[in-house]
């Protein structure tokens, strides 16, 4: 009888959909414990061990993985036995040319931690592991001893950053001012080729002029060069000697240093700022050795900049196309059949969203542009190609369904009373729509941007085909007028991580990057999503007492 109750009552699902929703928290959180411990190896200090395996095998290393391995040498599986053995990253990839290698536990002869054993950052080839033997200035030993080394590396590390982080921003402002100043007057020459003048006079006037400008920035370019080049020459004097676990020593360049550090030697305040360090260069600084190490602020600006373009074009869009199809369009088999369409447009995959994307607004929109506006510039294409602003107008497509569903769901539960009322005290239908219906439906509008700002943020099929890329040299926001290049390409933390994971040479010393950008990009979602949501809780709270 007690379970027939439970059945009428419906006292039985409320404890299923309970129980469901239990173990999806559960299945969230182990994923995220998961992604957040693999993605430790990113950021946190291991120890180096030195391990001795035979007389000709040394090496210096941190300790990524154990597992066992059971023997297979004997025929009855009841006696195996199974061993362990060990996954090392011993770096020094221009030297072995691999990063890991697998050790097996018996054929250890000894296994230490010498507090001398460094690890040097790269700006390539990955991580060194090994000894500082000398600190030399202009190839001469300056600093042998470990007390000299310890009292001078970290300042001349300093000072040498000071100079490749000069280099960089003049390469990449003044530099790239220039370049992107003369390749915009070679345009205009094009530009004038292109079109017919009649007035010759003025025309042989004006290209002169251009080419007069273009060879001033060419001269300016190359005493800009002149610049960076004294500047590496000054940087290039300091260099480190550095020796393997095995006794092989290499010098090189402290340019190429990012940084030194003894994780044998540091205490837990130590590794907890140098966990800070590590943050901050994520989601500040760009990537380095393809994409495997250093940060990814271009990836995040990318994200972040493309769903705001997508969200500024479906919302009203999708507002508009809700209005119309609940407020002023008569029901009837038309509209019906425009709802089934909408509802089954959320269910089309995105690569297909991503090729009407690549066909309708690259090839199509894109293509007329350049022949109106451009066509001095062809067969080399302007907007005929994939950029932030196309990827942003598909993704805007691929989540409009959502929109229009949720903003007529939101329409659709405002009392007829209220639409009465104001139509009573002498209100248009548009002064209803627009003072009272649409404020009242704003928390359930801003429900359907919420789902769509967090599918867009995950997305990586479309973007693929309508303007993400690898490396993307120039962010598509900076100080050169117009400031906003929605033309240019862009990198996705999306595509970051698919490219890092799945198209790296070195998948293996990828996987903390892929893991880390993967948290990353969670806590973005995460953040957008919240704001939403604050957003509409206020807004509710607004209009709730005139909604009801």
């Amino acid at each position: 009888m007690r379970n027939k109750s439970l059945m009428k009552n419906g006292e039985l699902f409320i404890w299923l959909t309970g129980l469901g929703l239990g173990v999806s928290i559960i299945m969230i959180a182990g994923l995220l414990f998961l992604i957040f411990s693999k993605s430790t190896d990113y950021y946190y200090p291991k120890e180096l061990v030195k391990i001795i395996r035979s007389e000709d095998f040394t090496v210096i290393g941190q300790k990524y993985k154990e597992e066992d391995v059971p023997k297979s040498d004997e025929s009855d599986s009841s006696k195996r036995i199974s061993h362990i053995r060990k996954q090392i990253k011993i770096g020094n990839r221009d030297l072995y040319g691999f990063d890991f290698i697998w050790i097996d536990q018996r054929d250890i002869v000894s296994l230490t931690c010498p507090k001398n054993a460094a690890v040097i950052e790269r700006t390539e080839y990955g991580n060194f592991y090994g000894f500082v033997k000398s600190i030399n200035i202009d190839g001469i030993p300056k600093f042998k001893s470990s007390k000299l080394i310890d009292e001078n590396l970290s300042c001349l590390i300093t000072k040498v950053s000071t100079l490749r982080n000069e280099i960089k921003n003049i390469e990449l402002d003044e530099i790239g001012k220039l370049n992107f100043e003369i390749e915009d007057a070679r345009m205009d020459i094009k530009k004038f080729e292109y079109h017919t003048i009649k007035d010759k006079k003025n025309y042989s006037k004006q290209i002169n002029k251009l080419n007069s400008a273009i060879q001033f920035k060419q001269n300016l370019y190359s005493k800009i060069i002149s610049k960076t080049d004294s500047l590496k020459k000054i940087a290039n004097k300091y260099t480190l000697l550095l020796e393997t676990a095995d006794g092989r020593q290499t010098e090189i360049p402290m340019l190429n240093v990012i940084r030194v550090y003894y994780p044998n030697q540091m205490s837990f305040f130590e590794k907890s700022g140098f966990i800070f360090i590590k943050i901050w260069e994520l989601l500040f600084e760009d990537p380095r050795e393809s994409n495997t190490e250093g940060g990814v602020f271009p990836a995040i600006f990318g994200t972040i900049m493309l769903v705001f373009i997508m969200s500024i074009l479906v919302l009203p869009l999708g507002v508009i196309t809700a209005l119309y199809l609940r407020e002023y369009a008569k029901q009837g088999w038309f509209v019906r059949l425009v709802r089934i369409a909408v509802n089954n447009l959320a269910g089309v995959p995105s690569i297909v969203f991503g090729v009407f994307g690549l066909g309708f607004f690259v090839y199509f929109l894109g293509g007329t542009i350049d022949q109106i506006f451009y066509p001095e510039r062809l067969p080399n294409p302007t907007w005929g190609t994939g950029g932030i602003l196309w990827a942003s107008f598909t993704l805007a497509l691929l989540t409009l369904p959502v929109v229009i569903v949720s903003t007529e769901e939101a329409l659709a539960s405002i009392p007829r009373s209220i639409r009465e009322a104001s139509l009573a005290l002498g209100a248009t239908k548009w002064q209803t729509l627009w003072n009272v219906i649409i404020p009242s439906a704003t928390p359930g509008i801003l429900t359907g941007l919420i789902l769509a700002m967090a599918r867009a943020s995950g997305e990586v099929a479309p973007l693929m085909i309508t303007g993400v890329v690898k490396l993307a040299p120039n962010l598509p926001l900076d100080s050169v007028f117009p400031f906003f290049h929605l033309d240019r390409k862009f990198m996705h933390l999306g595509f970051h991580i698919y490219d890092v994971g799945f198209q790296s040479p070195n998948v293996e010393a990828a996987l903390p990057m892929v893991y880390v950008t993967s948290l990353l990009l969670i806590g973005i979602v995460i953040l957008l999503n919240l704001s939403a949501i604050i957003i509409r809780s206020k807004l509710r709270k607004k209009y709730q007492s005139s909604a009801f």
